[in-house]
């Protein structure tokens, strides 16, 4: 049995699609994603299956700041592209402030 573990995988359309609605729209859930971004992720259905690496790039450190709800919808296709897409990205910059 192959005891590898496998990389982060891309998100489901589902959970991207709930997580760009949350982002560019609720203040509670931009609120959660900036203090507990697993807790976030969980909300809008990211699931790690077991063995994979949870999608470390999404996660902030302390003193990040998320992107404003405009600058999230204006970047909108470019997040759906990247956080759809296979794994090797590094898109947290996206979700920050300018």
């Amino acid at each position: 049995m192959d005891m590898r573990k496998v990389g982060p995988i891309p998100l489901d359309p589902k959970v991207t699609t709930r997580l760009l609605d949350l982002l560019s729209t609720d203040d509670k859930f931009r609120q959660l994603f900036e203090s507990d971004t697993a807790a976030a992720l969980a909300q809008v259905g990211y699931k790690v299956e077991a063995g994979a690496t949870p999608i470390s790039c999404l996660y902030f450190k302390a003193g990040d700041r998320l992107a404003s709800k405009a600058k999230i919808v204006r970047d909108r296709a470019k997040l759906e592209k990247a956080l759809n897409s296979v794994v090797k990205f590094s898109i947290v910059k996206d979700f920050q402030a300018d």
